[in-house]
């Protein structure tokens, strides 16, 4: 592997996020201002051609990427507003879906869930004493 390629897959190692390439070569070239962004891209089609690196699709029109980590499951929440990723984890869910893949005769190998979603806002409180009351008009009833 060439030195520009172990800043790219160190860059990649270290990401605590789901870089873009853009974002990738933007890190990398810190390292190394020698770096082109056409080699990001082929570094990270050649990391995952080998399994190495996975490619995400969380909307907005550009994949981004995260390591792979065999054996580990984990999913993605996604913040259709800023799109900000969480990662979690949930054994039930996964031991659900173990069950589905044996009760149809397959044995699980693996899954991904990419939930969206827009974080609820705290509900306003109605204080007493805040509202205003309504005016009547004459003759009406209450």
């Amino acid at each position: 592997m060439t030195g520009q390629r172990r800043v790219i897959a160190r860059v990649l190692s270290e990401a605590d996020d789901h870089p873009d390439v853009e974002e990738l070569y933007r890190r990398a070239a810190v390292l190394d201002s020698r770096i082109s962004v056409a080699t990001v891209y082929r570094t990270v089609r050649l990391l995952e051609e080998k399994g190495i690196l996975e490619r995400r699709d969380f909307g907005g029109g550009r994949a981004r990427y995260e390591a792979t980590e065999h054996g580990r499951h984990h999913y993605h929440l996604i913040d259709v507003d800023n799109g900000k990723v969480i990662e979690f984890e949930d054994p039930e869910h996964e031991a659900f879906m173990k069950t589905v893949a044996d009760r149809l005769g397959f044995e699980f190998v693996s899954m991904r869930l990419e939930l969206f979603g827009k974080k609820r806002q705290p509900a306003a409180s109605a204080s007493p004493g805040k509202t205003t009351p309504r005016s009547r008009r004459k003759g009406e009833q209450t």
